[in-house]
């Protein structure tokens, strides 16, 4: 770090040098302006120098007679009474006096300073400020200029509006927050005993799992200000300003005490600090970060000001912010399981209109692995499909198809599809479900559909879970790529072709796959092995090998071996079943999309008209 780097110079520096140079312009450079001036003479001097010939311009005016001398050296004004003097044509004429120029007459000594020293301080005043409210502009608001002021939106006294009842499917972590809670609502108590707070606790989890949420429900439980800011408010082109604003915000936290501190996105100034080889690029945000952890040292926990931060990259963090004294305790917002799905779904239901009997436990579990905001989106699609439908309530067919929307966008109604590809289409679908249903252990069908949707998928088929395992054997990753498979098979079987449709499922196919050998032990050849890394597990969890290249090959030998076993698996099985594989395509390719229901009762030999 650099550092004798200079900070940068206040705005007021300029203004000052720009007054300066108007002053010793004024002074040096325009004498003339200060020199100006006026002398009144009686109307015989004026005859007397025009006859000398010293006069060099007149004006002629309505009551007076304004004229300048021919002398370089004389630069007065003169001004003589205008008297009846009827060869005063003649006179001017004979003297050679230029009179139809019209001569400038000095203004008044007040008007003169005003145009001379005010007018261009009022200027570079007005350009001074265009300045700065165009640099704020960019910086990111009209605060930005607010040098060392903290922008933290503060809450006074609950009025974040939420508390924990506004929070589903994240009972761990509320129970966790309770605590703090206690202590702000009786720090006595905590104190007679000499337990002390923690000073500040980490929400760490994937994006829209509510980390947000549960903050401003801690605020609203203990009736406290809470004060809401980004990391990457912190953050300026100015190198201090981030610390500056880090000790306001304490500043005013500790004034306002008993309150909370909620800083979002802290991996933006808490990232781990580099060995010092970089060229200065990152000097602001590691003097805001050693501010911070500067301010989480000094600052008293008995005060009752706790710090909340939230973030989605914690293994990024610097591990002087993790350790004990600072963010004492690392709060998981996981994703929400099952119950916790049906939880959100109903709180988020419950500000819109829904017929009685809605099924929340049929969408929860049609929605594994969503986040509380796309469970919150997902009810939202399904009141605005409602309200397009003009109807007054939203059904259960509406949550589902608002499942769909979210998982794979809205039906491309004007898509137009031959019937060939619509056949190919149909026996790709029913490939997959077939192949599902026959194998055991494998998720129930719940809906075939080819219609095709915005987000590119030309049809595709839902698998509902009866309940959520947390565990994954073999057999059942084994099985789940077989089903991957089950559409090109099906295309082979019956066209003799293969098409670029099974692209999302060779892609699926093959990450789990690549996790059976390299993360999950499950491969003979390799055992219990880790050959992978997944880095930011809670932002898509991209993972990177961790072996040789020679190992690498033999790994890609393996996953291959795999997926051509689970496609030979998915091909015996429609093989096996090509009757039900011709009844199912048709069925499909006249009704277009049809429900699990619908699909078991034509593969059991079932009356469909059966109830």
């Amino acid at each position: 770090m650099d550092d004798n780097k200079k900070p940068k110079k206040p705005l007021i520096y300029y203004y000052i040098t720009t007054l300066l140079i108007v002053m010793l312009l004024n002074a040096f450079f325009f004498p003339s302006m200060r020199s100006l001036h006026t002398e009144e003479v009686d109307y015989g001097k004026f005859i007397t120098m025009l006859d000398k010939k010293e006069v060099k311009d007149v004006e002629v005016q309505s009551n007076e007679i304004v004229f300048t001398s021919s002398n370089p050296k004389d630069s007065k004004i003169y001004i003589t009474g205008k008297m009846d003097d009827p060869d005063l044509v003649n006179r001017l004429e004979k003297a050679g006096v230029t009179f139809s120029k019209s001569i400038p007459k000095e203004s008044s000594p007040i008007v003169n300073f005003l145009l001379t020293w005010i007018g261009p301080i009022l200027v570079f005043a007005l350009l001074g400020q265009m300045f700065s409210r165009m640099l704020a502009k960019r910086m990111g608001g009209p605060g930005a200029m607010q040098f060392g002021k903290s922008n933290a939106k503060i809450y006074v006294e609950a009025q974040t509006g939420k508390t924990f009842k506004d929070v589903a499917g994240q009972d761990e972590a509320k129970e966790a927050l309770t605590e703090i809670v206690d202590f702000l609502n009786n720090p006595e108590k905590y104190k007679e005993i000499g337990a002390k707070m923690p000073k500040g606790a980490l929400l760490v989890g994937p994006p829209g799992t509510g980390k947000t949420l549960l903050a401003k429900a801690v605020a609203g439980e203990a009736n406290v200000p809470f004060f809401s800011i980004s990391g990457s408010e912190f953050v300026e082109m100015f190198v201090g300003m981030g610390a500056a604003r880090v000790r306001d915000l304490f500043k005013q936290a500790q004034e306002k005490a008993p309150c909370i501190v909620f800083i979002d996105e802290i991996d933006t100034i808490g990232k781990k600090r580099d060995n010092g080889s970089g060229m200065g690029g990152n000097d602001e945000r590691e003097q805001t970060l050693n501010q911070l952890l500067t301010e989480m040292d000094g600052f008293d926990g008995g005060l009752g000001v706790v710090i909340l931060a939230a973030t989605n990259r914690p293994e990024s963090l610097d591990k002087a912010l993790l350790r004990p004294g600072r963010f004492d305790r690392r709060i998981p917002v996981e994703m929400p399981d099952l119950a916790g799905r049906e939880s959100i779904l109903k709180v988020h239901a419950a500000n819109v209109r829904t017929e009685n009997d809605i099924d929340y436990n049929v969408i929860a579990r049609a929605t594994s692995g969503a986040s509380g905001a796309e469970l919150a989106n997902i009810v939202n699609e399904a009141a605005i499909a409602a309200v397009k439908d003009k109807r007054d309530l939203v059904s259960q067919r509406d949550l589902e198809e608002a499942v769909e929307v979210v998982i794979a966008g809205y039906q491309r109604k004007g898509a137009v599809i031959s019937n060939k590809e619509k056949k190919i289409i149909a026996y790709h679908e029913i490939g997959h479900a077939l192949v599902a249903a026959i194998q055991t252990n494998s998720d129930p069908v719940h809906k075939i559909t080819i219609i095709p949707r915005t987000s590119g998928a030309l049809g595709y088929t839902m698998q509902v879970s009866e309940s959520e395992s947390v565990l994954m054997s073999k057999e059942d990753a084994f099985n789940k790529i077989t089903t991957y498979t089950g559409g090109r098979a099906a295309e082979e079987i019956i066209f003799n072709i293969v098409t670029s449709g099974a692209s999302n499922d060779i892609e699926q196919a093959t990450k789990i796959a690549r996790a059976m050998v390299t993360r999950f032990g499950m491969s003979e050849k390799f055992g219990m092995v880790a050959l992978e890394t997944v880095n930011n597990p809670y932002l898509g969890g991209d993972a990177s090998l961790t072996c040789s290249s020679e190992t690498a090959s033999k790994v890609d030998e393996e996953v291959l071996n795999i997926i051509k076993e689970a496609h030979i698996k998915a091909s015996n099985i429609l093989k096996d079943n090509i009757d039900k594989l011709h009844e199912l395509s048709h069925y499909l390719l006249e009704k277009e999309t049809i429900t699990g229901e619908e699909f078991m009762k034509i593969l059991n030999n079932e009356d469909l008209n059966e109830k």
